[in-house]
C-alpha cells in the first residue's frame, strides 16, 4: 500500500539540504564576481552551527563580500597611490630635465654671444691696427714747413731743393711718417746722419741732419715711432729736419713730399 504523508504540516528541510542550497548561494555570487575566490571558508564548520538554525550560506557570502570589498578598496587606494606618486616622479624628472635644458640653452646662448664678442673685437682690433699701420703722420709732430719743395738756392749741389725743411730746435723728436723698414741708418754726407726707410706701399723718405739715431737698418718700425732727434749735421745753417719722399732709395728719385704726405692722409 502506497504512503501518503499527511497534509497542513510541513518538515524542516534537512541540513544536507540546507548545506547544498548555501553551496549554490555561493555559486551564485561567485559566477557574479561578490564572493570571487574566498567564498571557500564559508563552508568551515563553526561549534555554534548547530546553535544558529536561521543561519544560512547566503549571509556568510554576503560578510565575506563585504570584506572582500574592503579589501579590494584598499587595494586600489594602494595602487591608486603607488600611480599617484610615479605620475609626481615623472613630472619631477620631466620638470627637472626642461629645466636643465633650459640652462644648457641659456649657457650655450652665453658662450656663443661671448664668443661673438671676442671675434668682433678681435676684428675691430686688427682693423684699428691695419688703419695704423696705412696710417702716416707728420715726422715732427705740430711742426710746419720752412723751406718748400724745390726751392732755388746755392746752397744746394743740384741748385734746388730736393725735399722740404721742417722747423724744429735742436732735439725734437723725429718720427717715421707710416710703416716700414729701415734700409739706411747713418752718415748721408751732406745730409748728416740721416735714415731712409721703404714703406709698405714701395715708396721710401728721408730724414736728414738728425742729432742722433735711434733705428737700424733691417728694423721694421711703425707710424710715429720715435726713430731719432733733430739736429744740424752735415751741409745746414742750423738745425731742422730735411725730409724727402721718394720712389727709390737713392738721390735723385724724389718726390713733392707735402703731396706724398697728403695723399697719405696727412693734414697738412
Amino acid at each position: 500500500m502506497a504512503f501518503t504523508r499527511a497534509t497542513g504540516k510541513h518538515r524542516r528541510p534537512s541540513r544536507a539540504a540546507r548545506v547544498g542550497a548555501n553551496v549554490a548561494g555561493i555559486a551564485t555570487l561567485t559566477a557574479a564576481g561578490v564572493v570571487a575566490g574566498v567564498a571557500a571558508p564559508a563552508f568551515a564548520a563553526s561549534p555554534d552551527d548547530a546553535q544558529r538554525p536561521e543561519d544560512t550560506g547566503l549571509t556568510q557570502a554576503v560578510v565575506l563580500s563585504d570584506r572582500v570589498a574592503d579589501g579590494v578598496g584598499e587595494q586600489a587606494q594602494m595602487q591608486q597611490g603607488s600611480a599617484d606618486q610615479a605620475a609626481a616622479r615623472e613630472q619631477a624628472e620631466s620638470e627637472a630635465k626642461q629645466q636643465a635644458a633650459l640652462v644648457k640653452k641659456r649657457a650655450d646662448e652665453a658662450k656663443r654671444k661671448a664668443e661673438a664678442e671676442r671675434a668682433e673685437a678681435e676684428r675691430a682690433a686688427r682693423e684699428a691696427e691695419r688703419k695704423r699701420l696705412n696710417a702716416f703722420v707728420m715726422p715732427i709732430a705740430g711742426s710746419f714747413v720752412s723751406t718748400t719743395y724745390k726751392a732755388t738756392s746755392g746752397l744746394w749741389s743740384s741748385g734746388s731743393h730736393t725735399g722740404v725743411d721742417f722747423h724744429a730746435g735742436e732735439g725734437s723728436v723725429v718720427q717715421a711718417v707710416g710703416a716700414g723698414t729701415v734700409v739706411e741708418a747713418g752718415w748721408g754726407g751732406a745730409y748728416g746722419n740721416n735714415i731712409v726707410i721703404q714703406h709698405n706701399d714701395g715708396t721710401y723718405t728721408q730724414y736728414g741732419h738728425l742729432s742722433s739715431i735711434s733705428v737700424s737698418a733691417g728694423q721694421t718700425v711703425t707710424p710715429g715711432q720715435q726713430i731719432g732727434l733733430s739736429g744740424s749735421t752735415g751741409n745746414v745753417t742750423g738745425p731742422h729736419l730735411h725730409f724727402e719722399a721718394r720712389t727709390a732709395p737713392t738721390y735723385g728719385s724724389d718726390i713733392d713730399p707735402v703731396a706724398y704726405l697728403r695723399a697719405h692722409g696727412v693734414n697738412i
